[in-house]
């Protein structure tokens, strides 16, 4: 009678409210639930209706559920919602596998199977807690879904003192791998668990939720976990990789050459020796080629190379990379049968030959068989380049001394450019190698250029600058000039900083080997031929630039540098480290365009050597320069401001320097964009690590390995270097983390999406020469000087690539200037409200968001600025390439988070 009115009460209890309260040591759980009859006097059973947990309660339970702790754990259920990412296409064999999956998927012999892992330890087992495990529901339903994403779900059984989840293993017994975006786990008390897993799954995996962990606070749970998933990662750094391996390690360099093929493509090893100092990329493992034990064995696209399964592109991004592929050899489709043709047609003759390739008419040029006139109907829009930038809004602007200037600070290769301090320039070159390298500048040269001003008056008051290409290029000058179709100079070039604000280039001094000895200083133009002989020594500078632009600023300092931390970050930082979480979105797809790059890039005689003036001594100066040049240190903009004499260092300045050129666009939206990175890892870092706590830095196991390791193994022949920074508080972490964030996003894009808008017309910026400027004084009697005075247009046409050379780097960099439709971008991530469990770092991002989205309007505004003439005119290209946003395709703008092109 006493337990039938307590059960009246109880279920009076149940009308109001629909849940019921379990309290214990653990928490707060509730159930749903529906008595029903027991076969113990003493116990109800309560079944959820609807889609609600099975509870069993003893009749103490009910009478103390409100306010006293169950005695004996309540077992509930949980759902899980698991996000699947499909294939767009799939081939016969994946569409096959798939079948067969979802067949045993619907027997039971085949699935795909879950288990929560808790943040706490079982008592009695000295394990972490586990839920029952469970198998996706509807797979074989499912299996035809053609969404992009698709749900699945399945419910686990828990304990009520199961405690968090803090894990979770999926079990993936299907013969076909699957991408997981996602696992949100629904029915704690505490809210939802959510699980960003952005993963591909073969065999046993493990997933940790989006809490964050330093590892001295890791719940005992997930220690051992924590630190088994590291060391999967790593591997044993023996044995060939497969393709669908997730091991990170580290190697040299050793596979550029290909030995096999012949001796002309040998290639030295670059990292892991004095001569050929250089930074690590990802371990592969191949086998050695069989005449050089030291040199790994090549794989030839189509063949894929290995990087680890999770860093390969994805579906999207790899069909962008397949599609300009195929526009790239349709692009040269029309210039190889032009070349096979006629023997006339090897090179530009006049400018209108570049302008074909912009146009349909390209291939009413062509004598084609009546059989192939289909074949023009159907490749009109496809044949032809579209127009680059460069041209678009003046066609002549390339030829003005004040455009080739304007491109120094608002081009692709806005990073090079110093403030001139002594005068003559003093080569840093060592005399005993290379004997004395004075400069041939004279003030006689630039005095008529400076407004009435001295040459050390204009350096004191900051107006004079340079571009100096000549320590880089003349240890290399005797090999280069020595190859065939190959011609170059080492080149400074002088600028004066006109009233305007704008610069205007004075004098260039070209430089042979140190051979010869040879060289001259030339100077703006007095009459025709030396009008024509300007455009020459303007055309020898941008190849120099282009050649250091595109193997040092662009591959060296982007891409070669940056692997090591990458590599790095997921050996030594676990999924749940703060920093981990901070970086990954800037770590996308790095390893594979590095992969690419070597494979069909930097490789012996891959498109590089194939397209830039030092043909197979290019990675050799990428080398000489990591040795001589680089320093991470100086990598955050405003330091790489100083040291270049662009700016000097005042407290006054939000960023702490003051521009000696205020109208330099590169280097104003440089500072916004990088304050913005700053202030965002600051707040990041002082969240995780208190300001006045620096034990917390120097006590983090896993940041201290990942730093060490980074320099010690994936920098390891600069290891020694001084200018290291230390990583001993707060202060060092931001500064780190900020120029690692800045070099990968903002730096890349800055020297990257300008490449075909700028480069894509070939004369405005040549990466290669084949002809030295004619000398009057030495060839007065010669052909080639008289060929030159007869016709400069065609001799200054031939001494720029060949048709085939222009065509083959035009599609490269119409490649590399190109957004994929899956891009992010700064102040956007996957999962933008679930990739961190805290709730005030989600809303600092948003923050940072919303300051990113700021810059982009004030980048706008100053674009709309006529007093600002670097970036604003007639004919001017407005400066957009730190614009944080971009459209899919070649927009000259975009700051993506990562190196991903």
């Amino acid at each position: 009678m006493a337990l039938s009115k307590e059960l009246m009460g109880f279920s009076s209890f149940f009308s109001a409210s629909s849940k019921v309260f379990l309290h214990n040591k653990h928490g707060t759980f509730w159930v749903n639930p529906i008595l029903l009859p027991s076969e113990n006097p003493r116990v109800m059973r309560l079944r959820k209706g609807a889609k609600f947990p099975v509870a069993a309660i003893s009749e103490d339970l009910i009478k103390t559920t409100l306010t006293v702790q169950a005695e004996k754990p309540v077992q509930f259920k949980v759902r899980a919602v698991v996000t699947v990412r499909n294939k767009i296409k799939e081939d016969f064999k994946e569409t096959m596998l798939k079948h067969f999956d979802a067949i045993n998927d619907r027997i039971g012999t085949r699935n795909v199977v879950l288990e929560l892992i808790s943040t706490e330890i079982d008592p009695k087992t000295k394990s972490p807690k586990k839920s029952s495990k469970a198998t996706l529901k509807d797979w074989s339903k499912k299996s035809n879904v053609k969404a992009e994403r698709v749900n699945y779900t399945t419910e686990f059984i828990v304990d009520s003192n199961f405690g968090v989840p803090g894990a979770i293993t999926v079990t993936n017994k299907h013969q076909r791998e699957f991408f997981l975006e996602s696992i949100t786990i629904e029915g704690f008390a505490s809210g939802a668990v959510h699980f960003p897993c952005k993963s591909w799954v073969q065999g046993e995996r493990i997933f940790f939720s989006n809490q964050t962990y330093l590892p001295g606070d890791t719940p005992a749970g997930l220690r051992v976990l924590r630190e088994k998933e590291l060391i999967n990662l790593r591997g044993d750094g023996k044995g060939v990789r497969k393709l669908s391996d997730r091991i990170y390690d580290f190697d040299t360099y050793n596979d550029l050459g290909n030995p096999d093929e012949g001796v002309e493509l040998t290639r030295p090893t670059l990292g892991g020796s004095q001569n050929h100092p250089y930074p690590r990329r990802c371990r592969t493992g191949r086998a050695p080629t069989d005449t050089d034990m030291h040199a790994e064995s090549r794989v030839e696209m189509p063949l894929p190379m290995y990087v680890p399964r999770d860093e390969q592109f994805n579906e999207s991004k790899l069909n962008t990379f397949v599609i300009k592929r195929l526009k790239a050899v349709l692009h040269n489709l029309i210039p190889g049968l032009k070349a096979s043709l006629s023997a006339n047609n090897h090179d530009f003759n006049r400018f209108s030959d570049i302008d074909d390739l912009y146009s349909d008419e390209i291939l009413n040029k062509i004598p084609l068989p009546q059989v192939l006139t289909k074949i023009q109907d159907c490749g009109r829009g496809l044949l032809k380049y579209d127009t680059p930038k460069i041209i678009s809004k003046d066609k002549f602007a390339w030829l003005r001394d004040d455009e080739f200037a304007r491109q120094a600070i608002a081009g692709v290769n806005p990073v090079n450019i110093e403030g001139l301090k002594v005068f003559p320039p003093v080569s840093k070159l060592d005399p005993e190698i290379y004997g004395h390298q004075e400069s041939a500048l004279k003030e006689e040269h630039i005095l008529g250029q400076l407004n009435g001003m001295t040459v050390q008056q204009a350096i004191v008051e900051n107006k004079l600058f340079m571009i100096n290409y000549h320590d880089v290029y003349v240890p290399f000058l005797d090999e280069i000039n020595a190859l065939d179709g190959r011609k170059s100079y080492a080149t400074r070039t002088i600028f004066f900083l006109t009233p305007l604000g704008t610069l205007k280039p004075i004098a260039i001094e070209l430089s042979l080997g140190p051979s010869s000895g040879w060289k001259r200083v030339v100077t703006p133009p007095v009459d025709a031929t030396t009008n024509w002989k300007w455009q020459l020594a303007k055309a020898h500078v941008c190849a120099n630039d282009a050649g250091v632009h595109q193997l040092v600023n662009h591959w060296l300092r982007t891409h070669a540098c940056m692997e090591p931390f990458i590599l790095s970050a997921h050996r030594q930082l676990s999924a749940m480290h703060p920093v981990f979480k901070l970086l990954d979105p800037h770590m996308r797809y790095t390893l594979d365009i590095n992969a690419l790059a070597r494979q069909k890039l930097i490789n012996a005689d891959g498109i590089i050597e194939s397209c830039f003036t030092p043909g197979r001594y290019c990675m050799e100066i990428s080398c000489a320069a990591y040795k001589n040049l680089w320093r991470f240190d100086m990598e955050g903009l405003p330091a790489d401001l100083i040291r270049r004499g662009m700016a000097v260092p005042d407290p006054t300045q939000p960023n702490g320097v003051k521009l000696l050129i205020e109208d330099y666009p590169y280097a104003t939206d440089g500072l916004l964009i990088w304050s913005a990175i700053e202030n965002w890892v600051r707040t990041y870092v002082n969240h995780y690590y208190h300001h006045s706590n620096s034990s917390l830095i120097c006590n983090d196991k896993e940041l201290q390995a990942w730093y060490s390791e980074s320099i010690n193994v994936g920098h390891a022949d600069l290891r020694h270097e001084r200018w290291w920074p230390t990583l001993n508080n707060s202060e060092d972490l931001v500064s780190i983390l900020t120029t690692l964030i800045w070099t990968v996003s903002a730096q890349h894009a800055a020297i990257n999406f300008g490449q075909y808008p700028y480069g894509g017309y070939v004369p405005n910026r040549p990466p290669l020469m084949r002809r030295l400027i004619p000398e009057a004084e030495v060839e007065s009697t010669s052909t080639e000087y008289a060929n030159f005075l007869a016709d400069p247009q065609k001799f200054f046409l031939n001494a720029l690539p060949s048709v085939l050379q222009a065509t083959k780097y035009m599609a490269i960099v119409d490649i590399l200037s190109t957004h994929s439709s899956d891009e992010e971008y700064l102040g956007e991530r996957r999962h933008s409200s679930i990739w961190s469990g805290d709730a005030e770092i989600i809303q600092a991002f948003y923050s940072f968001s919303t300051e990113i989205r700021r810059i982009e309007n004030e980048i706008e505004k100053r674009n709309r600025d006529p007093t600002l003439r670097n970036r604003c005119g007639a004919g001017v290209l407005p400066y957009e390439l730190l614009a944080p946003t971009s459209q899919p395709g070649v927009t000259c703008r975009g700051i993506p988070n990562s190196v991903s092109t």
